[in-house]
């Protein structure tokens, strides 16, 4: 798909179809306005017929458009003037997505970023325009034999007045760099896990920073993690033949001398739960337990198409977890990177594992801030739904941060509490801490184990359990929250 920003006045343009928007009652947007005057009142004939009222979301598609350049035009409901709100902004640009996709359209203009909302500008707009229809045209099909048709729709450009192109080009490369970071994360996702092992995710993120000048990366080897003394990750990884590896990706954009921003990305390429062996419905979705490592990896590159003006670590730890003869059990009892010892009472409970030793070995980059994000508790999911992802951390002012960008990038979050009394069903008699804390507050005490190794540094957690695929007839990966962190990125270079 092909995105660009024109200037060029509505009578000018050529293309297979023009979007404009209409509110209720009968308004219509500016653009809209000169497409019905330049076809004789078309448009308003066919709302006086009452063919569409403007509810958001409602769509018309006009096949036939006399004495006009623009073959079609596709007429998209914003609802009441004046009261369109962020979601039924984006909501309105989805239906327009969804409406071209029945067609074969190749081309299309699309004006909905003269759309005036309270408190987003033009360059947020086009933003949202590039990432919503990148987002609803995504297609997997690498495993399929037999491909399913691709979409028609390959051109879209964004229409901006002269006033208004220098931000809207802006808004057009944040918003390819995020749509593009998105659908990395979604590839990796979605791939199977005989395919996306941990040597293959090393590989593309190895290959992933070839591309940009300023980025780097390093691949710890088993050796390395032994030389280390991560016996908790290497425990995870003792059940399968896959050998784990630690992705060290590394983007120097900013002064050398500046303390970089460190994500650390849960990737179990696979998770059967190990000795603690899940049930088998639904087993297969455990392929997306290293959706928090395919983020990281989308979000380092967006930033580096983005050219963002700051050092950002993004550190992959990335296993199996499989009920092999030499798996860890639960009662075991292993020693961290940090010296503190783990007592296993659950081997499902295995992102934590790897996730703490990768937490210890963040502290060498002096980190100005420290958030990890991964699949790692069904209790989110029961407690938040698919809607927001959860949030912990013992930095007040960064989940703060983080909880202003997810709603700039609407890619929500809701933060839950990480109360010291928690701590307690942590207790082990047997070592330092148990790594499960049993079945209450399960998303909770699982933050509160992490939080024993981020002492060092500001620290929060993104629980993505509910949020980073999709079941059922949708089956998917979303990417998230890729938006979200590069929103939080974006708010701390322009600050």
């Amino acid at each position: 798909m092909d995105y660009s920003i024109e200037s060029l006045p509505l009578d000018q343009l050529e293309t297979d179809c023009i979007i404009v928007g209409i509110y209720k009652h009968q308004q219509l947007t500016p653009s809209a306005k000169k497409v019905d005057q330049a076809s004789h009142q078309l448009i308003r004939n066919l709302i006086e017929r009452g063919d569409i009222k403007g509810k958001i979301c409602e769509t018309l598609l006009i096949n036939v458009v006399p004495d006009s350049t623009i073959p079609r035009v596709l007429l998209v409901g914003l609802g009441d003037k004046g009261q369109v709100s962020i979601k039924s902004y984006r909501n309105a640009i989805v239906a327009a997505v969804k409406a071209l996709q029945k067609t074969h359209i190749k081309s299309a203009v699309c004006t909905l970023a003269e759309i005036e909302l309270k408190a987003h500008d033009y360059q947020w707009r086009c933003r949202q325009i590039v990432e919503l229809f990148n987002q609803n045209l995504y297609q997997f099909t690498q495993t399929k034999s037999q491909k399913p048709t691709p979409h028609a729709l390959s051109y879209l450009k964004i229409t901006a007045t002269d006033e208004h192109k220098s931000v809207a080009t802006i808004g057009l490369k944040q918003g390819l760099a995020i749509a593009q970071g998105v659908s990395l994360a979604r590839y990796l996702a979605d791939l199977a896990a005989n395919i996306c092992t941990p040597s293959f995710l090393a590989e593309q993120a190895t290959d992933m920073s070839k591309r940009f000048s300023k980025m780097s990366v390093d691949i710890l080897e088993e050796s390395d993690l032994e030389r280390l003394k991560m016996h908790s990750f290497l425990a995870v990884s003792r059940g399968s033949v896959q050998p784990a590896k630690l992705i060290c990706l590394n983007y120097q954009g900013g002064n050398a001398q500046e303390k970089p921003i460190v994500f650390v990305g849960k990737g179990l390429t696979f998770d059967a739960g190990g000795i603690s062996i899940k049930p088998s419905a639904g087993m297969d979705e455990m392929k997306y337990d290293m959706c928090g490592g395919a983020s990281v990896i989308g979000v380092l590159q967006a930033a580096a198409q983005m050219e963002l003006p700051l050092n950002i670590i993004g550190l992959v730890p990335s296993s199996e977890n499989m009920p092999d003869a030499d798996a860890n059990k639960p009662g075991d009892v292993l020693t961290s990177m940090a010296g503190k010892t783990i007592e296993v009472l659950n081997t499902d409970a295995e992102g934590r594992l790897i996730l703490c030793d990768t937490l210890t070995y963040a502290e060498r980059f002096d980190p100005e801030l420290v958030i990890d994000l991964a699949t790692l508790t069904g209790a989110c999911l029961v407690a938040l739904g698919r809607v927001p992802s959860g949030l912990l951390g013992t930095d007040d002012e960064l989940c703060d941060e983080i909880i202003a960008a997810s709603k700039t990038a609407c890619d929500s979050v809701w933060r839950l509490p990480l109360w010291e009394e928690y701590q307690a069903q942590l207790k082990s008699n047997f070592a330092d801490i148990a790594n499960i804390g049993g079945r209450d507050a399960g998303t909770i005490t699982a933050a509160c184990f992490l939080s024993r190794f981020t002492e060092s540094y500001r620290w929060a957690h993104l629980d993505i359990a509910g949020t980073a695929w999709r079941s059922g007839a949708e089956k998917g990966a979303t990417g998230r929250p890729v938006p979200l962190l590069c929103q939080f990125l974006l708010n701390r270079a322009n600050a």
